[in-house]
């Protein structure tokens, strides 16, 4: 069904708001998901504030175009879905944890991180990266083990004496 010009106009302006706010851009194919999965994938995202929209690939490229990123456009095969947000690393990671989930009904299939583009591989890497938290729970961890070491090494000592 053809967009009269007028709606093309307000999803072209959208998309160029979403290019300019958002810290990352993850672009998804999401080919034979029912509607159910698509609205829980939605609702997902938004409790984690991201949002995810459907564009024309056309629309989406002169978006793409007018924001100035460096390297190449990543192949965008099938139907593209655009999920964005603040947080760099948060809608690529929501999207992979669908994408493991719904086995070949949605896949990265580029983005866009730190004003560059990133191809497929590049993407599903960053995805990969755990949370802030989680991070951090590894960081102290990390610290805590050789005082831990230590620790047990002197009780054991003060139990022979």
């Amino acid at each position: 069904m053809a967009i009269s010009k007028e709606k093309k106009g307000e999803i072209l302006s959208k998309l160029k708001k979403i290019v300019k706010d958002s810290a990352s851009i993850v672009f998804i194919n999401f080919h034979a998901l029912p509607v159910t999965e698509s609205s829980a994938i939605r609702k997902t995202l938004r409790e984690k504030g991201v949002g995810y929209t459907i564009a024309k690939k056309t629309l989406t490229k002169k978006a793409l175009s007018e924001g100035g990123y460096v390297g190449s456009m990543p192949e965008l095969p099938g139907e593209l879905g655009i999920v964005y947000g603040t947080d760099p690393i948060e809608g690529a990671r929501g999207v992979y944890e669908f994408q493991k989930k719904l086995d070949k009904k949605i896949q990265i299939v580029g983005g866009i991180f730190e004003g560059k583009f990133m191809s497929k591989d590049e993407m599903v890497t960053i995805a990969q990266i755990p949370g802030l938290k989680t991070l951090r729970a590894q960081f102290v961890n990390l610290i805590n083990s050789p005082i831990q070491g230590f620790v047990l090494a002197l009780n054991e000592i003060a139990k022979t004496k």
